[in-house]
């Protein structure tokens, strides 16, 4: 059993659940969460499998409790980098951005595999822990429409579409075709010019 180096059972747990979290963080990025087992993850975190299944039954309560934890970072990071008074084009720019920022420093599969992987419950609880983001998105097109600078018909289908978008372009990030910026300056074009602005 590891030894108990923080002041309480509450914050040694908390750091071992860190170093599990961001064990995966670390596997995710050499040999995508895909392929990652949970013998990996306990490897990795220095820990034992029984140690690690005491925090997540299997693997996919570790995906959530990782994609939640990414989830988070990407909202705090919207809310650090985007400039006061940014306007919605420049605002879906930084998002763009960041979530394709987030697929080359977490890879993970497509939507499909996963559901595949993991099956169609745990697909639909790891599809609830993504929402804030796509909330983000879409307060981004409604501001947007509301300034008369965007376009659309159905906000929320748009939301999906502009991910899907976004999302095609990670096989060419991970494999090194495209790097963040050129990704990001194309998808971000070709959504502005979707929702009608320039």
């Amino acid at each position: 059993m590891p030894r108990i180096s923080a002041a309480t059972i509450g914050e040694h747990r908390a750091q071992t659940r860190d170093r599990i979290l961001q064990a995966v963080s670390r596997l995710s990025r050499t040999q995508g969460i895909d392929a990652i087992s949970m013998t990996d993850v306990a490897g990795e975190a220095g820990i034992t499998r029984t140690v690690l299944y005491n925090y997540f039954p299997d693997k996919a309560a570790l995906l959530l409790a990782f994609t939640e934890r990414v989830t988070g970072y990407f909202i705090e990071s919207y809310e650090r980098e985007l400039p006061e008074g940014a306007s919605p084009a420049d605002r879906l720019r930084a998002f763009v951005r960041l979530q394709l920022a987030g697929l080359l420093a977490h890879p993970h599969p497509g939507a499909a595999d996963l559901s595949a992987a993991l099956g169609p419950d745990a697909y639909q609880r790891l599809a609830e822990h993504v929402a804030p983001m796509q909330r983000v998105l879409v307060e981004i097109l409604e501001s947007g429409m509301a300034a008369g600078d965007f376009r659309t018909v159905d906000v929320d289908a748009t939301a999906r579409m502009i991910l899907a978008v976004i999302g095609a372009e990670r096989v060419p990030l991970i494999s090194g075709d495209v790097t963040v910026e050129g990704a990001g300056e194309l998808v971000s074009e070709f959504v502005l010019r979707a929702l009608g602005n320039g």
